[in-house]
């Protein structure tokens, strides 16, 4: 019996999936109706055990909050519960979806400031693939910068894809503009920038490269999504030019999305 073929809870149908490499992909499925989110939250989602209990995990939703449908983005895990089933889906099949979405990464989160810094490891990109396309984003600040670290050069295409069609979006397009800096670094394969995005931080680079003044709490505002070390690292770094964390019942400086880290 097919994942198409079960009779699913809370079930959405796969509409595309796209295989970036071999341990990246993203997918997208339908949107229920009454689904409402804002960009850069996240949802539970997954498929049914072999005993027909739902296996579900928290993922990023990929897809700004005005999308028709719902966009993934997941790493491939050979012997994971999930991911091991997960990314043999393809059109058509289904899967389980917890129709309310939460998360600290969004607008309402930050004071109003003239910067926006989104760092990223990995699949810490998704939300912020989101946050790139709401027109709130281009209306809210003068200046987005997408820093996003991977290991393997092959891992910053979702992200790169994602920034390559920004100027050419129907919606937000002419919002762009000349306002986004994107910053990808790689750790293990030789690429024009190497090195961990905190370094890069700390030592002031990213800030000469493009041509961007070091972090203030008056101008700038930062969302970070990654590894423990990596959210450890900004976190710290944040601390220490004087932002402080925000939520959603008391916005600030920056937030971080903790929810996929043990």
């Amino acid at each position: 019996m097919t994942i198409a073929q079960r009779t699913l809870p809370d079930a959405q149908t796969v509409t595309a999936v796209t295989h970036w490499s071999d341990t990246l992909f993203s997918f997208r499925v339908t949107r229920p109706r009454s689904l409402r989110f804002r960009s850069g939250e996240f949802a539970m989602i997954g498929l049914l055990k072999d005993d027909g209990k739902p296996l579900l995990r928290a993922y990023s939703i990929a897809s700004p909050s005005w999308d028709d449908e719902l966009e993934f983005y997941s790493i491939k895990v050979p012997d994971g519960p999930l991911t091991s089933r997960l990314q043999k889906i393809e059109a058509g099949d289904q899967i389980i979806l917890r129709p309310k979405p939460v998360g600290t990464l969004v607008h309402d989160a930050l004071l109003p400031g003239k910067r926006l810094w989104l760092v990223a490891t990995g699949t810490g990109v998704a939300p912020f693939a989101s946050i790139l396309r709401d027109p709130e984003t281009w209306e809210r600040f003068d200046r987005v910068v997408l820093a996003h670290t991977c290991r393997h050069a092959s891992e910053l295409a979702y992200g790169a894809k994602i920034v390559s069609d920004l100027p050419e979006d129907p919606l937000i397009g002419e919002l762009v503009g000349d306002k986004l800096s994107y910053y990808p670094t790689t750790t293990r394969d030789p690429s024009p920038v190497t090195g961990r995005i905190s370094d890069h931080i700390r030592t002031g680079e990213v800030f000469s490269r493009l041509g961007l003044p070091a972090w203030t709490p008056a101008e700038d505002r930062v969302m970070v999504c990654g590894n423990l070390a990596l959210n450890k690292d900004i976190m710290g770094l944040c601390e220490a030019a004087g932002l402080e964390e925000g939520a959603n019942s008391k916005p600030a400086e920056y937030v971080v999305e903790k929810a996929f880290v043990d």
